[in-house]
């Protein structure tokens, strides 16, 4: 295997397109495109999640779907002032599109775990769904 220089990688970057999910959302009428993330994007989600701070789920979810929901020319189809939108969707819908995006951004596992753990509905116990649905799909 090569070895990358330093003029390859950036020229690799350059043209790298992020990838993308189609997420079923019947209860919509339609799909919902996730796409991953750039690591300055990941750096200001994680950054809304504070010091250890306590957050509710549904606030952490739609801070993933804001940053990650694109339309077909990978524009984002949300921003903060939907944020409290997004917040009142069902719950099964949120938790549909956030697994989508925490999984194809690699946020998965102990992020999710960690996530959900910090929040204010993991302490009381009600996080309005028994579990999260993997039904993301390309």
């Amino acid at each position: 295997m090569t070895i990358l220089t330093k003029a390859t990688i950036l020229a690799a970057m350059a043209s790298a397109q992020l990838q993308t999910v189609t997420v079923p959302v019947p209860e919509l009428g339609g799909d919902v495109r996730i796409s991953e993330i750039s690591g300055l994007a990941r750096d200001a989600l994680y950054a809304k999640q504070g010091d250890g701070e306590k957050r509710p789920l549904s606030l952490q979810q739609a801070d993933l779907i804001i940053a990650t929901a694109v339309d077909e020319a990978g524009a984002p189809l949300f921003d903060e002032t939907d944020v409290d939108r997004l917040r009142g969707m069902k719950a099964e819908i949120l938790d549909r599109l956030a697994t989508a995006a925490a999984k194809i951004n690699g946020l998965g596992g102990k992020a999710v775990e960690d996530a959900a753990k910090n929040s204010d509905a993991a302490q009381s116990g009600d996080s309005g769904s028994d579990s999260a649905s993997t039904s993301a799909s390309q």
